[in-house]
C-alpha cells in the first residue's frame, strides 16, 4: 500500500513524513523503520495488514489507568519500530526487520476484521502496541476510524516520534496515547534509542492541545536514567509544562535484548521517583511492573479517597457515573 505521508523529490527520491527522521529514501531502499521501500519513486508500507501480534489485553496493560478502568483492550501490532532502543522488550517483533536483513512477517487482517472481532470479543477500545504504531500508521488510522464508528476506543501505545502531521491527520480517532518518555536528556535517546528528545516533548504538548488523553511511561534503568536530578527534573517538567494532572507511571527494568548487563530496578528506584513525582504536585503517579506496591492505585486528588484499587490486573472500581469522587464529587481526569 501506498504511505500517506510522503513527498517526492528528484530521481525517484522520496522523504517520508510519517516520523520526525524524515528519511529521505533512494528508489529500492528502505527507512530507519525498515517497513517503508521506496519502489519506483513511490514509498509503499511492506506490513499493511500484515499482524504480527493481536491480544484482547486488560487495559492497565498498556499502560492506560485512566480511561475505561478495568475494560479490555483489542491490542495488535506489525512488525518494525523507528526506534533502535538497546533495552526493547518486544525485539523479537519490533526489531524483525533491521536484525534479519529486512525480513517481514505476519498474517493478513483488514480493518474490517479488526474491528469485528474487538466488538465479538468484548473489548471496548483498540490499541495500537507492542510495536511503535506510527510504523503501521496506514492500517492504524484506517482501522481506528472503523472502530470509532462503531463505538470504540482508540489508544496508542507510542515513542512520541510521529510527524505532527500524523499525530493530526489521528486526532479525530485517538482518543488516548501512552507516550514513553524513556529519560530525560538528549544523551541517552541519541545513545540508547537513536533519536532526540525535544521532538518527544513537542508531540507530547501537541497531542494535549488537541484533546488527546496522554499518559506517559518511564522505564526506569539502573545507572542509565534512575538518577534522582534527572527524576525531579522530568517530574517538575511534566507537572509545569504538561499539567499535574498528567498520569506518569514508572516502570521496573528487566535485562533484555542489548542490554543484558543491568540488573532489575530496585523496588527502592522506583519509590524515589513515584516521591519525586508527588513532591512536584503531580495527581497520579504510578509504578508498574511490582505488583502489590499502592502507588498502583489510583486516588481522588481533592481529598485522596482511594477510587481505584489494583492488584496486577484485578480491578475494583470505586469511581460514580463520569468518574466521580463518591465522597466529595470531584471529577477524575480521564475518559469514564
Amino acid at each position: 500500500m501506498e504511505t500517506l505521508i510522503y513527498e517526492k523529490l528528484s530521481d525517484k527520491t522520496v522523504r517520508c513524513g510519517i516520523c520526525r527522521h524524515a528519511c529521505v529514501i533512494g528508489e529500492g531502499k528502505r527507512g530507519i523503520c525498515q517497513i517503508r521501500e521506496n519502489k519506483d519513486g513511490r514509498l509503499l508500507s511492506l506490513v499493511y495488514p500484515k499482524l504480527i501480534a493481536k491480544s484482547i489485553d486488560p487495559i492497565e496493560k498498556k499502560p492506560i489507568f485512566h480511561l475505561k478502568p478495568g475494560s479490555f483492550s483489542y491490542s495488535i501490532a506489525t512488525v518494525g519500530c523507528n526506534f533502535k532502543c538497546a533495552f526493547c522488550q518486544n525485539s523479537d517483533i519490533a526489531q524483525m526487520p533491521s536484525d534479519t536483513g529486512g525480513m517481514i512477517q505476519g498474517r493478513d487482517m483488514t480493518p474490517e476484521e479488526i474491528v469485528k472481532e474487538a466488538i465479538d470479543k468484548g473489548c471496548e477500545s483498540i490499541s495500537y502496541t507492542y510495536t511503535e504504531p506510527t510504523v503501521f500508521f496506514e492500517l492504524a488510522f484506517d482501522t481506528a476510524k472503523l472502530a470509532k464508528k462503531s463505538g470504540l476506543y482508540n489508544i496508542f501505545v507510542t515513542n512520541g516520534y510521529m510527524s505532527q502531521r500524523a499525530i493530526d491527520m489521528i486526532s479525530p480517532y485517538l482518543d488516548a496515547a501512552n507516550v514513553d518518555l524513556k529519560a530525560f536528556t538528549d544523551r541517552f535517546y541519541k545513545t540508547y534509542c537513536k533519536a532526540r528528545i525535544e521532538p518527544v516533548k513537542e508531540n507530547i504538548r501537541h497531542m494535549l492541545d488537541l484533546g488527546i488523553l496522554v499518559e506517559l511511561t518511564t522505564l526506569l534503568i539502573p545507572g542509565l536514567n534512575d538518577d534522582k536530578k534527572e527524576l525531579t527534573a522530568m517530574a517538575e517538567y511534566i507537572a509545569r509544562d504538561l499539567g499535574e494532572k498528567t498520569p506518569w507511571h514508572i516502570s521496573r527494568f528487566h535485562p533484555c535484548y542489548q542490554l543484558t548487563d543491568r540488573p532489575s530496578t530496585p523496588e527502592s528506584s522506583l519509590m524515589t521517583a513515584f516521591e519525586a513525582g508527588r513532591n512536584a504536585g503531580l495527581f497520579y503517579v504510578y509504578t508498574g511492573n511490582v505488583p502489590g506496591l499502592p502507588s498502583e492505585n489510583t486516588y481522588c486528588h481533592s481529598c485522596k479517597t482511594l477510587l481505584v484499587k489494583r492488584h496486577g490486573y484485578r480491578i475494583e472500581n470505586r469511581l460514580l457515573l463520569g468518574g466521580a469522587c463518591p465522597e466529595c464529587k470531584t471529577i477524575a481526569h480521564g475518559i469514564y
